[in-house]
């Protein structure tokens, strides 16, 4: 069942209906919805835990940390594709994230049109990360 699916994705949204319509729209276009986090620290033991091709991570979390800081403690153990969302358009939290790399940036709420593009150029980074992945294992067997 899982074969047709376009990638796994790790949804980080601490608002639960927000949560909700995410996954819906996540689904619709395709891609697994592998697991859910509502807080930046629950963000990076399930990205260790699951390893997902994408994390569509909101930036403003309840708790300890955002979501900008959450990614940057998840770069430093993996180079996954993050699409990030923002109930606000500021500035400062954009040029914060891009020091991260993101596949995308968009303003809540989203919508299904609103995420595809950011999540097939997602996945497009995920096969190049892996492939690069597997050329250095090859390299060094």
């Amino acid at each position: 069942m899982g074969q047709n699916r376009k990638g796994r994705v790790l949804i980080v949204e601490d608002d639960m209906l927000l949560s909700m319509v995410e996954e819906r729209l996540i689904k619709k276009l395709g891609y697994e919805v592998v697991g859910k986090a509502t807080k930046a620290s629950d963000a990076i033991d399930r990205t260790n835990e699951l390893d997902p091709d994408v994390i569509i991570m909101d930036i403003l979390l309840n708790g300890e940390m955002n979501g900008i800081e959450a990614m940057e403690k998840i770069r430093n153990q993996s180079d996954v594709p993050v699409v990030y969302l923002s109930g606000s358009s500021d500035r400062y939290y954009l040029e914060r994230a891009k020091k991260t790399g993101f596949a995308g940036f968009l303003t809540k709420p989203v919508t299904g049109n609103d995420l595809e593009e950011p999540l097939n150029r997602a996945i497009k980074m995920a096969n190049i990360n892996h492939t690069d992945s597997d050329q250095k294992l090859n390299k060094s067997a």
